[in-house]
């Protein structure tokens, strides 16, 4: 019987029949409190061998070869190779059986996809990347018109538990000033909640991709998820995408 099937988040866009995507959540794993079970994240202080076994039971039940990443919260995008561990925030292929992969705990995964059903991606955005282009680079990566590209925004820190200083607002609006909406006041000076699937779809919107779906989860207060925001020692989940065999 399978052990993460019943746990994992299939995301629900009209992506076409060989993409295919999954996003983890923190059951069906080995990892003891507080990474309980299913961290993915070997760089978290979790035991190494948990890891492993819990990488394991990923791979066997998706039947696909991840392609796991350093991430950096940088702009770098990969070319995913499931022999080599790039440093990147971003991934994309062409080859069926391989999965894109991003691991994250508050911060915002992006699945990417085009219509023809022959090329995917998965990006990593905290607010910095976010800032910083990281799903432009995505997007440019892909080589799609970007009206053939549809995007799946995953579990992230919610805009009613995202908290961030001025510089955060400036930062974004400095690009795109409409982004001003993607922000209210917090409750103390000089603090502002953010929204950050808002921020993304304003980022996308700005360089043509119309198709976006997801959004709508708070990783602070579903417990489903890891959250390092709720307890900075904590675990990593995964959201994966890919290509099935024609």
């Amino acid at each position: 019987m399978s052990l993460l099937a019943p746990s994992l988040l299939i995301p629900d866009w009209p992506a076409p029949a060989r993409v295919r995507a999954c996003v983890t959540t923190r059951a069906g794993g080995t990892s003891q409190v507080p990474y309980d079970t299913l961290n993915l994240g070997d760089h978290v202080g979790d035991a190494p061998a948990a890891v492993a076994e819990n990488r394991r039971r990923l791979t066997e039940e998706c039947t696909v070869r991840p392609a796991w990443l350093k991430q950096v919260h940088g702009l770098a995008v990969a070319y995913a190779n499931p022999q080599v561990i790039a440093e990147a925030d971003a991934s994309w292929t062409d080859i069926p059986g391989i999965a894109c992969t991003v691991m994250t705990a508050d911060c915002l995964p992006a699945l990417f996809c085009d219509r023809a059903g022959t090329r995917v991606a998965a990006a990593h955005a905290g607010w910095r990347g976010l800032a910083g282009g990281v799903l432009e680079a995505t997007l440019d990566t892909l080589a799609v018109d970007p009206k053939d590209v549809l995007v799946w925004l995953g579990p992230a820190i919610g805009p009613q538990a995202f908290e961030v200083g001025a510089e955060v607002r400036e930062a974004f609006m400095a690009i795109h000033p409409q982004a001003a909406s993607a922000f209210v006041p917090g409750a103390q000076p000089g603090k502002f909640m953010a929204d950050i699937y808002a921020l993304a779809r304003i980022r996308l919107a700005a360089r043509g991709v119309e198709a976006v779906y997801g959004g709508g989860y708070c990783t602070v207060t579903d417990s489903r998820f890891f959250s390092y925001r709720r307890n900075p020692h904590t675990g990593r989940f995964a959201s994966l995408v890919w290509l099935e065999p024609n």
